[in-house]
């Protein structure tokens, strides 16, 4: 599904315009640090090849393999086996495709593979022929290793996080929203898909939505997210979701929630009511931690973005504090900040961490200023680019570290260990009210 770089430029009148209205409507006061320059990485193999492979957890031990074919005759169709170029199984799947203005989509296809063995490797090969992948299942108990990355675009900066992230083995990988930067040059899609494949076709990506993948034009695609619903599929049905934009999962004792920052969130809304419903359903005794993935930060004392995602707080703070969320992950901000544990503003043992990671690599630069002094709640903040590994060592105890890209080095810029509020009787209890503030610890 090989597309010109003539067809950019059929895109860029449009793009063009509808930036320079964004950010005519999104005035900031903050510099960013110089961005590297966008890589545009373009398919070398036949249209019936796969390209774009991704995979994504679906279900008790299944995984869903997603990928893009130029020619429409290819079957939605994963083989897949324990050795290489043996394929004991085989499982046939859907697809579909997208028109945006002139644009056209390949042949997307989703196809779910499974029952698969933990911890495991598995060999495969999309549409009954072409070039071989391999992924590997998740473990069945502790450890688990998540890697937090958000805001990735295709940069050169992006090549940069992903090489150091393949530099250490994972298990999974969370991204809190902006992923191609395509906005609405949708070539830029298909540029993103290439680029990733060889990370997102061997180890589950688990993503949500942020505002550059809204993409909606007045009137003619009113609804927006027309391309990042058709290309990446998350298993939001298996979670009583009736939207791609927010769901939720589980992992190795870690219960995931997806939400989306730019779905209607408010206490009317459906998800609203999704979550409210999905997190009374959490069983501690089985998910002891509770993750929850946003993308517009509702804590961020960075001069950009600021208070973009306080309405989302306000309508449902309350809830993942009663939970008992222990983390909560945010993008959009183009750097990496770390608050103590917190609710309603202020210090408060029985709330959640939050953090903003939203420094993958996009073109747009970094978020440079932040407010001086810094808020008390705000534990540690820097403008660089980097990626966050989350390490589930048991029930009560993990271990986050944030990872700054140094040009050929990553070096740990922040870490702490972490104890999950399902182990802490305090935190146990029916609340009437706040739990009572405590000094910052090592041990959050």
């Amino acid at each position: 599904m090989e597309k010109s770089l003539s067809q950019i430029f059929i895109f860029l009148t449009t793009f063009l315009l509808l930036q320079v209205l964004f950010r005519r409507s999104h005035a900031s006061e903050y510099t960013r640090h110089p961005p590297r320059p966008v890589i545009l990485t373009p398919h070398k193999g036949p249209d019936s090849d796969p390209q774009q492979v991704h995979i994504s957890l679906a279900g008790k031990d299944h995984m869903r393999v997603s990928w893009i074919t130029a020619d429409k005759q290819v079957e939605s169709i994963v083989d897949y086996g324990k050795e290489p170029g043996k394929y004991e199984a085989s499982a046939t799947g859907e697809h579909t495709s997208y028109h945006y203005f002139f644009y056209s989509s390949g042949k997307i296809h989703h196809v779910t593979i499974g029952p698969l063995d933990a911890s495991t490797t598995y060999y495969y090969r999309c549409g009954g022929s072409g070039p071989e992948f391999n992924l590997r299942t998740p473990p069945s108990t502790f450890p688990i290793e998540f890697v937090v990355a958000g805001d990735l675009g295709q940069t050169e900066w992006t090549n940069s996080t992903l090489a150091h992230v393949n530099a250490r083995d994972y298990d999974v990988l969370l991204l809190p929203g902006d992923l191609s930067y395509a906005d609405t040059n949708q070539p830029l899609w298909d540029s993103f898909g290439r680029l990733v494949e060889p990370h997102a076709s061997r180890r589950p990506w688990m993503v949500t939505e942020g505002n550059h993948e809204v993409e909606i034009f007045p009137i003619v695609y009113p609804r927006g997210f027309k391309a990042y619903n058709a290309r990446w599929l998350m298993p939001y049905q298996d979670s009583g979701s009736k939207s791609n934009l927010y769901y939720s999962f589980d992992v190795v004792g870690t219960h995931i929630v997806m939400l989306g920052s730019y779905a209607d969130f408010d206490a009317n809304s459906d998800q609203y009511k999704w979550l409210e419903a999905d997190l009374a359903k959490v069983d501690r005794s089985k998910t002891p931690w509770i993750v929850v993935i946003l993308h517009a930060p509702w804590y961020n004392s960075n001069s950009a973005h600021r208070g973009e995602g306080e309405s989302m707080r306000k309508a449902m703070e309350e809830m993942l504090y009663k939970a008992r969320v222990d983390l909560v992950f945010a993008g959009h901000v183009h750097a990496y900040e770390r608050f103590t544990r917190v609710y309603n503003n202020e210090a408060d043992p029985c709330g959640p961490i939050y953090m903003t990671i939203g420094d993958g690599g996009n073109r747009e630069g970094l978020a440079m200023t932040f407010e001086n002094p810094s808020p008390s709640i705000s534990l540690f903040r820097e403008p660089s680019f980097g990626h966050g590994r989350l390490r589930m060592h048991n029930h009560t105890h993990a271990h986050w570290s944030w990872h700054r890209n140094n040009d050929s080095d990553s070096v740990v810029g922040d870490e702490v260990w972490l104890e999950s509020l399902s182990s802490v009787t305090a935190c146990k209890e029916t609340l009437e009210g706040p739990a009572s503030s405590a000094s910052e610890k090592d041990e959050l």
